[in-house]
């Protein structure tokens, strides 16, 4: 009976021999025979199956599609999860995706399947050197040594564990001395050796914070992140420092990654509602400024302050804004007292200089607003907005020392149609040359009067207003010829000297 069981084949057949065994006639050694061929058969199709699989993840691996060779060398092991070749395989694949995590057990499979695969034993060496676990890989060198004396990798390798271990020694000691720049030199090798070890990286971190460089600091504690599962001390570290650099926004998307982890987190939730409600005011404050808010901009900074009053940043923030929303609601001291602060906090924040020359000029004080002007072209070199509000400044210095309508109404520069509306009627009915008797005090207050109605003429309309406001005399005859000459009259009829229009007529409103 033995021979024709050795050529049977198929499923058919080994499946009428299944039925065999439950006939009475049916021998003990023909059922073990069923079963051994059963499972040789198995065996034969599991080997077929790995092969089918290395093959291709090593396709994939070559052509460099690391995920696609890492499934095929997934179903290989479920194949044969004795063969330790698909495990080698595999644990290469997890290291070029940087999961050295995950390559470890697979490394440990190989060297525990054939202990003396050496090139496995020094791969796993490489992976506890760059983890920072130089004990574990000085221990894997010295035992692929002993197999292959030869070995020049892990001979390399292993002259480097004593080096680094004293240097890591140093750091500590220098870190304990409070002598930061020389823990920093000193941990620069370790941690390009050992990348993947987060205790360097968070020393190295909190040297930086030490000395006040948080980017740095912040550099070297997002690695960890990766390195330590949830790590919440991590993100709540990195949202803290970007909070202490005035970075809102940045600390919020950090500290959101904490709350995922933990959604009750201790010191990352409270932190999350203090961010966020900052962040919201300063999106506010930005709103307000654009569309002009002043007074909204000025209480929503007070706000702001009440909800971070220790942070230099913030309160630098603060100012700023201030500066800003002082300055062009034309309350001249405080905008002054705001700028001047931010400009001595910032070394010549050039907003808050251009802000408080337009206070300046709106304050009729000129020379200060050019000198501010300028102050800012120094630092911001040739930028549109510095260099228009320089030109203008100056216009409106030269114009002052002529015809200043706004004096002449005696308004502020921000006046509205109404207040200059008003101030000429007061001043109208004064100067009116009917209400003079003496024919000198007529010619004084009949000039008076063209001065007067000049200036309303100019400040009611929008576009002679906007002129002047630009350090332009609408009314002067050589600036009119300037504009002509630049193809740009947009007052064409006004008679130059005199300063009206060929039908003006006086009125009182």
């Amino acid at each position: 009976m033995l021979f024709p069981l050795i050529f049977l084949s198929c499923d058919c057949q080994i499946e009428g021999l299944l039925g065999n065994m439950r006939s009475p006639g049916v021998t003990g050694l023909s059922a073990l025979l069923v079963v051994a061929w059963s499972a040789m058969m198995n065996g034969v199709g599991a080997a077929e199956d790995v092969e089918k699989h290395m093959e291709m993840g090593n396709r994939m691996l070559a052509a460099g599609q690391l995920a696609d060779a890492l499934s095929h060398y997934h179903a290989a092991v479920e194949s044969d999860p004795t063969n330790y070749r698909v495990f080698f395989r595999r644990a290469t694949v997890y290291l070029a995706m940087g999961k050295s995590k995950s390559a470890l057990p697979d490394l440990d499979r190989v060297i525990e399947l054939k202990p003396d695969f050496t090139s496995a034993r020094v791969q796993r060496a490489n992976v506890k050197l760059k983890q920072g676990k130089l004990d574990e890989a000085h221990i894997d060198y010295e035992q692929a040594l002993q197999r292959e004396p030869q070995n020049e990798d892990a001979m390399a390798m292993l002259m480097e564990i004593e080096p680094l271990k004293q240097e890591i020694e140093d750091a500590y000691i220098a870190f304990e001395d409070n002598d930061w720049h020389t823990a920093i030199d000193l941990l620069q090798h370790p941690i390009e050796r050992c990348p993947w070890d987060p205790e360097l990286h968070e020393l190295r971190a909190t040297c930086y914070e030490n000395i006040g460089d948080y980017l740095k600091a912040v550099q070297d504690i997002r690695p960890t992140n990766k390195l330590r599962p949830d790590n919440t001390a991590g993100y709540y570290r990195i949202s803290t420092l970007y909070y202490t650099m005035g970075e809102a926004d940045e600390s919020l998307n950090e500290i959101r990654e904490c709350l995922k982890l933990d959604p009750d987190h201790k010191e990352c939730f409270p932190h999350y509602k203090k961010v966020k409600k900052l962040v919201k005011q300063m999106n506010s404050i930005h709103d307000f400024r654009n569309e002009g808010r002043w007074e909204d901009c000025l209480n929503k900074v007070e706000a702001m302050k009440k909800t971070e009053s220790e942070v230099k940043a913030y309160a630098t923030r603060a100012r700023e804004h201030q500066c800003h929303c002082y300055s062009k609601s034309g309350q001249f001291k405080e905008a002054v007292d705001a700028c001047t602060e931010v400009i001595a906090a910032t070394n010549n924040n050039i907003d808050a200089l251009c802000d408080r020359a337009e206070a300046y000029i709106l304050n009729e004080m000129y020379e200060e607003g050019v000198d501010d002007y300028k102050k800012a072209q120094e630092v911001a070199g040739d930028m549109k907005k510095v260099n228009d509000g320089l030109k203008r400044a100056e216009k409106l210095l030269k114009q002052s020392k002529k015809r200043d309508y706004y004096k002449i109404l005696g308004v502020k520069r921000n006046a509205s149609k109404k207040e200059i509306k008003d101030a000429y009627r007061g001043l109208a009915k004064i100067w009116h040359p009917d209400m003079h008797e003496s024919e000198e005090d007529k010619k004084k207050a009949e000039k008076k009067f063209f001065d007067i109605a000049a200036a309303k003429e100019v400040l009611s309309d929008p576009d002679m207003r906007h002129l002047f406001d630009n350090g332009e005399d609408p009314l002067d005859a050589e600036e009119k010829a300037e504009r002509e000459r630049n193809h740009h009259n947009p007052f064409r009829g006004h008679r130059q000297q005199g300063g009206f229009n060929q039908g003006f007529k006086f009125h009182f409103g």
